[in-house]
């Protein structure tokens, strides 16, 4: 009920005059200033308390998508990685699959397959968690395995990893429960040598054998607000039985072990045959387990990462294809920003064929890209914005003056 004539606030105490609306309660008024700082003051308070923000993570059998449908999707914003996508969707597949399946003590129970992604920097792993995250009708969050030091060291415990899975299920733990973790970076927690450390290594060894009981399944008690741990604090139970794990990595350098493991080095007639067959321009399609080993990772974990897949390295036609093809693709992002000021930009193909070859001179992969091309565009979305200009022509000449400018002031510093 809203009062239109007379009554004060009982909170702010300003009069009906003074507010556009003053609602009547039992024993007083609220005007629509408090009630909507109350909402605001309730949003910070309570993470995602906004009703028309929040992503519903209800799944039925009728909705389920299929593999095929799960990589269309992906094919939409990742260009090439076919064996990656493949595996990430009949892995979140089955992961649905689980998580539909009906609970009978005779039954055969569907176990889960955490998965693992290795590839070198800019291939597209943290990209690809990122664009199924957006298809998917469950709880996912990306985290970062650099933070993750043993329990009582400086750093993130492990139990923040399922903190921000809370945090994006609204503090739901039935949600939680069912929902999908991106730990990047996991190469990052590998062990200093092959061989067990002798010192505490705490944010190596030490890391991996507190994520054992994450990725196996069991209950965890986890801080609300994420942070450190103490005594009197108020934990949430989570039980991680039924959470998929993905970790990605670069890996870099495990290409020296997989060549030793396959003996790349040639001796005989025989070995030399066998070599003729290897691809040595992409050894990471060759990776096995035991060369997770060697590079530091304890077998423990290994073995609850069944699933191992690579990303392939990008050649010229892949960078070439990321700049223009995807959906959300590095030109389009351009062209969009400069559209929201009116201004109409047009790149020569030579120009993009410019930047793929920078692209491949620095070595970043498709992050290469988007650097170069942010290089190339800076002083004109400092300069154009409010000047009226409707287009803006981006030809050779221009993109390699711009680099050129980029290059000396950087050697300069």
């Amino acid at each position: 009920m809203t009062k239109r004539n007379g009554g004060y606030c009982n909170l702010c105490g300003r009069s009906q005059s003074e507010v556009n609306i003053l609602m009547q309660g039992i024993n007083g008024y609220i005007c629509d200033g408090c009630i909507n700082q109350a909402y605001q003051m309730l949003n910070e308070i309570v993470p995602n308390t906004d009703i028309k923000n929040k992503k519903k993570f209800s799944l039925s059998k009728n909705e389920l998508p299929n593999p095929k449908e799960i990589k269309n999707f992906l094919d939409q914003y990742v260009i090439g990685q076919e064996a990656a996508k493949r595996y990430l969707s009949v892995s979140v597949y089955n992961h649905y699959k689980r998580l539909l399946q009906k609970k009978d003590t005779n039954d055969v129970e569907i176990e889960k397959s955490n998965i693992i992604m290795v590839g070198s920097t800019g291939t597209g792993k943290t990209l690809l968690a990122k664009t199924i995250a957006r298809f998917l009708k469950v709880p996912f969050a990306i985290v970062d395995a650099t933070v993750l030091t043993e329990a009582g060291y400086v750093g993130e415990d492990i139990e923040s990893i399922l903190s921000r899975l809370l945090q994006v299920a609204d503090y739901k733990v039935e949600e939680a429960e069912r929902g999908i973790v991106f730990i990047d970076e996991i190469d990052k927690i590998a062990r200093k040598g092959d061989n067990p450390s002798i010192t505490r290594d705490v944010s190596g060894e030490g890391v991996q054998q507190g994520l054992l009981k994450l990725l196996e399944g069991s209950v965890v008690n986890v801080p609300p607000q994420g942070g450190r741990k103490h005594p009197e604090q108020k934990y949430i139970a989570v039980d991680t039985k039924n959470i998929l794990f993905i970790c990605g990595g670069a890996f870099d350098g495990i290409e020296k072990k997989i060549a030793q493991r396959l003996n790349t080095q040639v001796v005989g007639y025989a070995a030399a045959e066998n070599y003729k067959k290897i691809n040595t321009g992409n050894l990471l399609q060759y990776i096995a387990p035991q060369d997770l080993k060697s590079f530091g990772l304890i077998p423990e974990i290994i073995g609850r990462l069944p699933i191992l897949t690579y990303l392939e390295p990008l050649d010229r036609n892949a960078l070439r294809n990321i700049l223009t093809e995807p959906k959300n693709s590095i030109i389009k992002q351009y062209m969009k920003m400069f559209a929201m000021d009116n201004i109409q930009l047009n790149i020569d193909e030579a120009t993009l064929e410019y930047i793929v070859d920078k692209a491949i001179e620095f070595k970043l992969g498709a992050r290469g890209l988007r650097s170069i091309t942010e290089d190339i565009m800076i002083d004109a979305m400092f300069e154009l914005p409010g000047t009226g200009q409707k287009t803006l022509h981006i030809d050779l000449d221009y993109a390699k003056e711009k680099i050129e400018k980029s290059e000396s002031k950087h050697s300069v510093a």
